[in-house]
């Protein structure tokens, strides 16, 4: 019985070695990889405020091209959307950075799916429709979808609803109406 007592001791002694090995060796790999799940800990626990979601997920973007590397991709619309779940829109509707992140999301969601895309745009439009951009963003869409009517519906709401700048959603039609693929020049953004 002793000898078995001893076994197992030794036993247990060596898989908590291992574990402490692992757990070293866990903690060092998820130091290294581009999960930043630190970060988000960060902004969630402390301001959870758009500017510094949106701050955080530029950066991110800045790691690759989103159309060309699929993973980059994933990545970005699982922080994106982890970053419009954490923020309440009853409270940042108002706020230009919240706009961006939701406009931004819904350029990402376009790229794997454009039904989901649309939703997205929608939602943004419902929550921030006093910014010009985002009115913008989601007619270019419509136009990227060849739907020049909605694209055109869109961008006259967003003067009705007096999105500001007026100037912007100006330039949008103009560039509707001369056939141009683009809205907005990268100038004009």
């Amino acid at each position: 019985i002793a000898s078995i007592m001893n076994r197992v001791r030794n036993l247990k002694n060596k898989y908590r070695n291992e574990e402490n090995i692992t757990d070293e060796f866990s903690y060092k790999i998820s130091a290294d990889t581009t999960d930043n799940s630190g970060t988000v800990n960060r902004i969630m626990t402390t301001t959870n405020n758009p500017e510094d979601w949106l701050c955080f997920l530029l950066k991110l973007e800045k790691k690759g091209v989103p159309q060309m590397d699929v993973s980059l991709l994933n990545r970005l619309i699982g922080r994106y959307s982890q970053a419009v779940a954490a923020l309440p829109a009853e409270k940042y509707s108002q706020d230009e950075s919240y706009a961006r992140i939701l406009v931004r999301f819904a350029e990402l969601k376009a790229l794997q799916d454009p039904e989901e895309a649309r939703d997205q745009f929608h939602l943004a439009r419902l929550n921030c429709k006093k910014f010009a951009f985002v009115h913008v963003a989601f007619a270019q869409f419509e136009l990227s979808q060849e739907n020049e009517k909605k694209c055109k519906q869109i961008l006259q709401k967003a003067v009705e609803c007096s999105a500001v700048p007026l100037e912007l959603l100006e330039t949008a039609l103009q560039n509707l109406h001369l056939k141009k693929k683009q809205l907005l020049s990268d100038e004009e953004k």
